[in-house]
């Protein structure tokens, strides 16, 4: 069975980020299987993409963390909602550690997931976040 497509990939990487900040860490992988079974039953090569990306995520949770508190002046992250967190830290992850997605399609897909899902002032709210952490990481490449 094909892979689905980068967006739809993305989005259930995103489902899977926020359905992990209600649960507990020993919990994952139970939810994890029911997510993929309720989701995406027949999707098998799909599954083990998603799975991958995931734990990637997570294995870079606080380095990813730290920056989005550090970019997000005023906001720690408990006060930002989860649905921004979540599509926050897969773009953020896209942007640092997959060279296969330049940082402008990472920051436009976080911005499209965030007017699906967040509320209204979402999109500017995770574009400008963003937005200052690619200022930074091409700063930080200058230096």
């Amino acid at each position: 069975m094909a892979l689905l497509s980068r967006r739809k990939l993305r989005e259930n990487i995103f489902r899977l980020l926020f359905l992990s900040d209600y649960h507990e860490a020993s919990e994952i992988e139970e939810q994890m299987e029911l997510f993929f079974f309720i989701y995406l039953n027949t999707e098998e090569d799909s599954c083990q993409y998603i799975s991958k990306r995931f734990e990637q995520i997570t294995q870079h949770l606080p380095e990813i963390d730290e920056s989005i508190s550090e970019a997000s002046k005023g906001w720690r992250l408990p006060r930002i909602g989860k649905c921004e967190l979540a599509i926050l830290r897969l773009a953020l992850f896209e942007m640092r550690y997959d060279t296969d997605i330049p940082v402008k399609v990472a920051i436009n897909e976080a911005v499209e997931l965030s007017k699906i899902y967040c509320s209204e002032e979402a999109p500017r709210f995770v574009n400008g976040i963003l937005g200052k952490l690619a200022e930074s990481d091409s700063e930080s490449a200058i230096r």
